[in-house]
């Protein structure tokens, strides 16, 4: 029962995806093609939420719910990102959807999508058997 804001937050989510229709095939295909803003200006008003929301935990030290303090380590590059990023956006725009959506999508009752989500869970257990053998 604890654990309810979570769904409720997960819930929000996915509405959230759904009404801006970024869980549209025919959105992510736009934006690919260079052939609509309806995606990049969602991108980019995530981008600049999260780029303020940072500024102001850092700024005036605020504390996590149960007062533990928030740390946002500082991430290195990687090459593997460039690699991985690509595998990621080849698999977005031949599924027309990325991790976040695919939920939404089996929500809104297109089961088709189940192939997409085995694909990524998939993908995310052939990394974390093969992340030993990977350099980092």
């Amino acid at each position: 029962m604890k654990n309810i804001k979570y769904l409720l937050v997960g819930v929000l989510f996915g509405t959230v995806l759904t009404k801006t229709e970024a869980v549209s095939w025919f959105r992510i295909q736009e934006m690919f093609r260079f052939q609509s803003f309806h995606m990049y200006g969602i991108i980019g008003s995530a981008i600049a939420v999260g780029m303020i929301s940072i500024l102001l935990l850092r700024k005036f030290n605020i504390k996590a719910l149960n007062g533990e303090a928030i740390v946002i380590p500082d991430k290195q590059f990687n090459k593997g990102s460039i690699i991985g990023g690509t595998i990621f956006g080849m698999g977005w725009a031949l599924a027309g959807a990325c991790p976040g959506p695919l939920y939404s999508l089996l929500g809104a009752g297109y089961s088709i999508i189940i192939v997409p989500i085995l694909g990524a869970l998939l993908g995310t257990w052939t990394y974390s058997y093969l992340r030993p053998k990977l350099p980092h």
